[in-house]
């Protein structure tokens, strides 16, 4: 082959018919005359002959010409019939999956639920109602305040007031309210936001009856279920008065009943339409709206339910004007009463007495409802006046019967600030107050009031004392180292009697805290509570008897029956009467000429003892007569120091204030087994053996019979001037006073 040409295939030989054919081509004159096409046609052939001769290898195979307009025009119309036809059936597989999908969420919803059959209104919680000493009532707990009260005693405006706001459409649908639910739809759309909810009073009971508030799509399926659930079991005047039972209208009552006595001081019988309308209208939010916090906007909301009303023809257009204009409602003030904090105390307890309640009780109190006000009243008064002064913010207070009944306790100065119980839950280190436990030990071993310690510098492993004034008075009495609250003294008796021992009388007497019985035990720095240490104080004011704080006598349910009577405490004589004697003869001496000076009832015979804690963090005064035994507590929540502020001071005035109150017009009556002095021959004994103040330094062993001049005033602890050793040394050596 030459080379530039093309490399032409092998042609084999033909041989009979085909050769024959070989050459046998078609004509013009052969084809179909007024074929379009037939140019193109012969074309081609042409050129695939001419290609096959010249040895060439066949071109692509072209693409097929486009067809005629008529043809894609059929084939148009073809396209769109089948996707008409693949939508509606897409169309309804959709629809049917739809479906499908509904009723397994139904039933998905459905079994998360407690069946239907087994599904009960469920009763209402109880009401506890607290009731004081003279049968007033004192304060109520539980969610549900108010008793049913049937729809039929209702005045008629009231249940249209909540339908013509909440519900409008409700006795015409079937417990969802598909007209309400696109309503609010399209109008939380317009303004872009929630502004209308679409569930209908039926779903609102259902929610309040067996759900949770929690904001989830399953929950609000279950409200649906329930709904028409509840349609299918009640009728609607049923449904509608159950609601009107259960709704919340904030502040803690639930139902139109506890609300209309919570806000208005009356039954939901005699309400106003206006008040009627403020009642409907703090459905929407019970916590913002309520009257006695928001009075403003449950007002103006009221206004936009007495529109509605109207609106619905349920009261006439000068109905509504007339209430909108002159609105008859008026809210009741809701107070921080410190009495809450004996409900609370008696919700702590009422487990212990009757475990479980599952209907409305009664409580019976030993609480006396005028010394509740006097005391709440000396407390805030006396805080208000010099809480600034002293750096105090809070105090406490315990009033009970020698028999252990309490009378009066106030927890802190404000309840709505502070719900936190310091006469109850609070434990503070009692301080000086704890110091009668220890000189109770030391009688009982033998001491008496005369017996003769001395007050002087004192070191216990490295610890050194001192007392208040830093100042040493020598030689005293027991009567007067309690009177004037010696440390000195207090810490020689607990070493001397053993720290064990005071701590087995304290536990004795009533004190239920863990003591630590080491020297500092004397002075009180164990943490005790109020209501313990002043039930401790009790056997002092009634012979030396035990007792045991208590605040509830009856529990009663609603239709009488008894559930639990207090019985008497066990007459357990926990102090022998002689020295339950001396030891009130010495704590009088305490009032009279010690610590607690300004402590007076007129009339009355008392003793007690007052406590500073350390850096003057507590500031206590317990105190009592044969009437009432009484603690006063001030300080700190944070434990943070006072300005000095000490027993004798705050304390003291508080409880003088009180104690006036509570006993007047109370036959006086004098301390169990106490002397009015301790006699002649005692004073003269005692005179004997003291020794004035002398300056601070190791006490000597024997004085040899000297005594130095009397201390000038200004050398002596204000507290003590007038005490027993004051009244002594002022006759005996002429002091000058």
């Amino acid at each position: 082959m030459a080379w530039g040409k093309k490399k032409g295939g092998r042609k084999e030989p033909l041989f009979g018919l085909p050769a024959a054919l070989a050459d046998l081509r078609l004509t013009a004159a052969d084809r179909i005359p007024g074929g379009e096409d037939k140019p193109k046609k012969s074309a081609k052939a042409s050129a695939k002959r001419k290609s096959e001769d010249a040895g060439d290898e066949p071109p692509p195979r072209e693409r097929k010409a486009p067809a005629g307009r008529s043809g894609a025009k059929r084939r148009s119309k073809s396209r769109g019939g089948f996707s008409l036809g693949r939508l509606v059936y897409w169309g309804a597989v959709l629809g049917l999956w739809g479906v499908i999908a509904v009723i397994g969420i139904v039933i998905y919803v459905g079994a998360h639920l407690p069946p239907i059959q087994s599904l009960e209104i469920p009763k209402r919680p109880p009401t506890i109602q607290i009731v004081g000493i003279d049968g007033s009532m004192l304060a109520q707990r539980g969610e549900m305040a108010g008793a049913n009260i049937a729809l039929k005693d209702l005045p008629p405006y009231l249940p249209k007031a909540f339908i013509a706001i909440e519900d409008r459409r409700f006795y015409s649908h079937f417990g969802i309210d598909p007209v309400g639910i696109l309503r609010a739809l399209v109008t939380n759309v317009l303004h872009r936001g929630v502004s209308q909810g679409g569930s209908t009073l039926t779903q609102q009971l259902a929610k309040n009856l067996f759900l949770t508030q929690e904001r989830t799509m399953q929950r609000k399926l279950q409200e649906a279920e329930l709904a028409i659930w509840l349609e299918r079991k009640h009728s609607k005047n049923e449904i509608l008065e159950l609601y009107l039972n259960r709704v919340y209208f904030g502040s803690g009552a639930y139902g139109v009943e506890a609300a209309a006595q919570k806000y208005f001081g009356k039954s939901a019988k005699n309400v106003t339409i206006a008040e009627a309308a403020m009642l409907a209208g703090l459905v929407k939010s019970p916590s913002r709206l309520a009257p006695n916090r928001n009075p403003e906007g449950a007002e103006a909301r009221a206004q936009t339910v007495l529109a509605a009303m109207a609106d619905a023809k349920f009261i006439t257009d000068a109905q509504a004007k007339a209430s909108i204009g002159h609105p008859s409602y008026e809210v009741k003030p809701v107070g921080a009463g410190t009495v809450n904090y004996v409900a609370d105390w008696i919700g702590e307890v009422l487990d212990d007495l009757v475990g479980q309640i599952d209907e409305s009780i009664k409580v019976e109190t030993t609480i006396d409802p005028k010394l509740q006000s006097v005391a709440e009243a000396a407390i805030i008064d006396e805080l208000a006046a010099k809480s600034v002064k002293f750096n105090v913010s809070q105090g406490a207070l315990v009033a009970m019967a020698p028999d252990g009944a309490v009378r009066a306790m106030v927890g802190g100065r404000n309840y709505s600030e502070s719900q936190y119980n310091r006469a109850v839950t609070a434990k503070r280190q009692p301080g000086s107050s704890f110091k009668p436990f220890v000189y109770l030990t030391a009688l009982e071993q033998g001491l008496t009031p005369d017996t003769v310690r001395q007050d002087a510098p004192i070191e216990v492993k490295g610890w050194r004392p001192e007392n208040y004034t830093h100042e040493y008075f020598g030689a005293v009495t027991l009567t007067q180292a309690l009177a004037m609250s010696l440390n000195t003294v207090a810490i020689r008796l607990g070493l001397e009697v053993g720290p064990k021992n005071v701590v087995r009388t304290a536990h004795r007497l009533g004190i239920s805290s863990k003591l630590e019985p080491n020297a500092s035990i004397a002075l009180g720095t164990s943490e005790v509570s109020m209501v313990e240490l002043v039930g401790a104080y009790a056997p002092f004011a009634n012979g030396g008897l035990a007792v045991t704080p208590h605040v509830v006598t009856r529990i009663r349910t609603l239709s009488g029956k008894l559930l639990y009577m207090r019985q008497p405490d066990e007459r357990n004589q926990v102090i022998d009467p002689r020295y339950v004697g001396m030891m009130n003869t010495m704590m009088r001496e305490t009032l009279l000429n010690g610590t607690a000076k300004k402590a007076e009832i007129p009339g009355w015979p008392a003793a007690g003892k007052t406590g500073t804690s350390q850096d003057y963090r507590d500031a206590w005064f317990i105190g009592y007569t044969a009437n009432l035994v009484t603690g006063v507590w001030l300080g700190n929540d944070d434990n943070s120091p006072t300005k000095k502020a000490t027993g004798g001071g705050l304390p003291v005035e508080v409880w003088t204030r009180f104690m006036r109150t509570a006993h007047e017009g109370v036959p006086v009556a004098a301390l169990p087994n106490s002397q009015a002095s301790w006699g002649l021959s005692n004073l003269a004994q005692a005179a004997s053996q003291v020794s004035p103040p002398t300056a601070p330094g190791p006490a000597p062993a024997n004085n040899g019979g000297y005594r130095p001049p009397p201390p000038t005033r200004a050398n002596v602890r204000p507290e003590a001037s007038a005490g027993l050793d004051g009244w002594l040394m002022d006759r005996l050596f002429g002091g000058n006073r």
